[in-house]
């Protein structure tokens, strides 16, 4: 059974993005593209894109090589992922810093200051992602729901910052960051990256316990939130059309939701197909697949 949670002897080029962690900064990219279309921003300009790169591969860097040392006393604990990041632990440690780095000094040099009045309540929520990584149970089996919450929402919420900065409805007074964190399309896409990062877990867990009520009750988990998102985008993608019917830039967000939301149903069904490593890889591209629907709307529109 444990043999589909190792890959092959000569590692799959499709594999190393994950293993260097730079799918989710991809993710974050791409969507924060996203939400500037969506909010309408005036500009925003490349350093944004390439700070909220380094800032996102820096916490996963970190995150993983993290985790890695508490897992390194149970072996098989270990994930790919973990083990990739020991055996280059020097290099990923350099790379983390300078990708901190290099995100402080484009925010510091390119960005507007008003960025930082975000970025402490984004601090925050890393800061607690850490504290809930120090005090969990780390067992292999046990899915960490509330360390789960936290990362999807300091993910979605660290995606769209930048965004809602350069939105000029949003430079009226106020608490910048309660506007941003309490933004229906925040909301939505951060139940969307819980759900992305809860579903490796359960995935992993369903292959590997005989459990079969346990396996159903955390199968739930995933089904539950996905049936909630998948209501919820039909409704505001319905309430997003103007009166004359025509289409508006927020239905086509919102279908992207929904198609998102519906590929994590069909991985789901389908995961015995798929080892955990290509299961992985495949949640991510759940993610990229809806922001091409996306621009094909928008652009065709």
């Amino acid at each position: 059974m444990f043999d589909r949670f190792m890959p092959d002897r000569r590692t799959p080029l499709w594999l190393y993005p994950n293993l260097l962690s730079l799918d989710a900064p991809l993710v974050a990219v791409l969507w924060l593209w996203v939400f500037a279309q969506m909010w309408r921003a005036d500009y925003l300009p490349a350093p944004a894109y390439i700070a909220l790169a380094m800032s996102v591969w820096a916490v996963y860097i970190f995150d993983r090589l993290f985790d890695a040392s508490l897992r390194s006393g149970s072996p098989g604990m270990l994930e790919e992922r973990h083990r990739f990041h020991l055996k280059h632990k020097r290099k990923f440690m350099v790379c983390g810093i300078l990708a901190a780095t290099t995100a402080l000094l484009l925010t510091l040099v390119a960005l507007p200051v008003q960025i930082f009045s975000y970025a402490i309540f984004g601090a925050v929520l890393v800061l607690a992602f850490f504290a809930l990584s120090i005090f969990s149970s780390q067992k292999r089996g046990e899915i960490e729901y509330r360390k789960n919450i936290i990362a999807g929402l300091a993910f979605a919420y660290g995606t769209a910052l930048a965004a809602h900065v350069f939105v000029p409805a949003m430079d009226s007074s106020g608490i910048r960051f309660l506007d941003l964190a309490l933004t229906r399309e925040v909301i939505v896409f951060g139940v969307l990256c819980i759900v992305n990062i809860t579903a490796i877990d359960v995935w992993e867990d369903s292959l590997q316990t005989p459990d079969v009520e346990e396996s159903a009750t955390a199968e739930l988990s995933i089904t539950l939130p996905l049936a909630v998102l998948a209501a919820a985008s039909v409704f505001f993608a319905y309430k997003a059309s103007r009166d004359d019917g025509s289409e508006t830039i927020e239905r086509f967000y919102y279908i992207a939701i929904l198609t998102s939301s519906a590929l994590f149903y069909v991985l789901g069904r389908c995961r015995d197909r798929f080892s955990v490593l290509e299961l992985r890889v495949l949640a991510d591209v759940a993610l990229v697949i809806p922001v091409g629907v996306f621009a094909v709307l928008h652009y065709t529109s």
